[in-house]
């Protein structure tokens, strides 16, 4: 490598530090924690009052179809994850932080993505093309929020955005 490569390399390992090292401030700040928490509880409950709507029709309905079985089997894992990740959030919200817990991570993923499943499976039952057009609008979405997150909170001010409390 030559030295302006190796220059190049060094500026961005020392922006990559620094962006590292200013998003850990960041998830150690009380004010982001409580937002995450509050955010957390509206997907959560949202996620868990869609489905306990969402298998309500197929509680009488028998034999299911496939996608039918998909999204009432996706719910079964997910409510029972969910409620429980509600009822810790009360307790993030008690202690003024989140938990650190992988356990934790791996249940809000797992959560999250079978209660994703069971809905496109139940728009699948309802019309292959309405399973199909809600997984890209999804995909699409999660880029939009992604997108705004982005611009709202990465700017160079990110802790800024974030007060403590007093």
């Amino acid at each position: 490598m030559d030295e302006a490569e190796n220059t190049h390399r060094a500026d961005a390992e020392a922006e990559a530090e620094r962006i590292q090292q200013e998003v850990e401030e960041a998830t150690a700040d009380p004010a982001a924690q409580e937002e995450w928490i509050r955010q957390s509880n509206l997907i959560y409950g949202g996620l868990a009052a869609a489905g306990l709507v969402v298998v309500q029709p197929f509680l009488t309905s028998s034999p299911l179809d496939l996608s039918a079985k998909i999204c009432v089997i996706a719910f079964a894992v997910s409510i029972p994850l969910l409620a429980a990740l509600l009822v810790l959030n009360r307790q993030e919200a008690f202690r003024h932080r989140v938990t650190s817990s992988r356990l934790v991570a791996v249940a809000k993923a797992i959560a999250q993505g079978s209660a994703f499943a069971g809905i496109a499976a139940a728009f699948w039952h309802i019309s292959l093309i309405a399973g199909i057009v809600f997984v890209l609008v999804a995909i699409f979405a999660v880029g939009v929020h992604s997108s705004g997150y982005m611009q709202l909170e990465y700017d160079g001010k990110f802790r800024s955005r974030f007060r403590r409390r007093t």
